[in-house]
């Protein structure tokens, strides 16, 4: 990880850190108390809805298979989360470094968002353990979460800043998309995988806003244009190592699934397979990249021509969106 330099601010930039420590005091949460509560999972009930899981498009699924599919991804979705807020949380911990002997109210809310990610981590190790308890054996994750931020650490701050702002922007759409009036089926939704998504709601919301704080901070000291495109270069670099990991535990979840589900035509299991890949790039890179607000950031940062080299990286990946348009929707308002 780069060294941070010691930093300022301004009088604006600080009464943001301020809301935030705010926040995170009002809103603060325990795993035990609040979350999990004592609960286990009912496989009974679907884990993601189908604005995520995109379990809609494939039709030929039955009652038990669709909620078993939503199932597998909610694992998923746990063991990428405690992959990611790993990494999250080392990057923000060496960023604090540099207002540690300055604005100490800047200090103190990249501190406390360190604090809760470890406590994220934790969350979703523990709920991963709950899915894993009740579902049948030969489910795999094998991607080394070292081994992840090792490659994202090795990356520029501007674009480090860059992606996490886009993970945590993405966690807050898939809350609404999960949680809010628009879900269909709402009742078949696990009562405690709707607690793990408001409850990680509640933090991230202060953490998207210390992410723009310090990618705005990381692009004031970004030198000429060369060191731009450099930032570009990495960032779309960061993109196709996230996307690299959704394809290695979309084939694993595919086959697991099949396995589990017994279903051996050849048509519906490629559908089954690109239809997981589908689900995962929706979830895990586009559900961001066309959040807003990180579209609002990222313009207001690169040149036209920097822009639509990003753009041109994540063309492969646009046709990753809901069938359904209202899932779009519910995703980027």
């Amino acid at each position: 990880m780069q060294a941070s330099p010691t930093l300022t601010t301004n009088p604006a930039e600080t009464a943001r850190y301020a809301r935030t420590i705010e926040a995170s005091k009002r809103v603060r949460w325990d795993i035990d108390r609040d979350v999990i509560r004592g609960r286990a999972f009912d496989l009974g009930h679907v884990f993601l809805p189908d604005g995520l899981s995109l379990a809609d498009e494939l039709p030929f699924l039955k009652a038990a298979q669709r909620r078993f599919w939503s199932q597998v991804q909610g694992r998923t979705y746990a063991r990428m989360f405690a992959l990611v807020e790993r990494t999250i949380g080392a990057k923000m911990l060496d960023v604090s470094r540099g207002h540690a002997l300055g604005d100490q109210v800047a200090f103190e809310a990249l501190v406390r968002l360190t604090d809760e990610e470890l406590k994220h981590q934790e969350l979703f190790r523990r709920i991963e353990a709950l899915a894993a308890a009740g579902m049948p054996a030969g489910y795999r994750f094998d991607i080394d979460a070292n081994a992840v931020a090792a490659f994202v650490l090795g990356r520029c701050d501007w674009a480090v800043l860059a992606l996490t702002c886009h993970i945590e922007l993405f966690s807050q759409a898939h809350y609404r998309a999960s949680i809010g009036a628009e879900v269909e089926r709402a009742a078949e939704l696990s009562p405690l995988f709707k607690d793990v998504f408001l409850f990680h709601w509640r933090e991230e919301s202060q953490h998207a806003v210390l992410d723009e704080l310090e990618w705005i901070r990381a692009d004031r000291r970004l030198a000429d244009d060369a060191e731009r495109d450099a930032a570009v270069g990495d960032l779309i670099a960061l993109v196709g190592g996230v996307d690299g990991i959704v394809q290695t535990q979309a084939a694993a979840d595919a086959a697991y699934f099949l396995a589990q589900t017994g279903i051996d035509d050849a048509a519906r299991a490629d559908a089954v397979r690109a239809t997981m890949l589908k689900a995962y790039r929706w979830q895990y890179i586009v559900s961001g990249a066309l959040h807003p607000q990180f579209r609002t950031l990222l313009g207001s940062f690169v040149s036209e021509a920097q822009l639509q080299r990003i753009q041109q990286a994540l063309a492969p990946l646009a046709y990753a969106v809901p069938c359904r348009a209202e899932a779009a929707i519910a995703m980027t308002h």
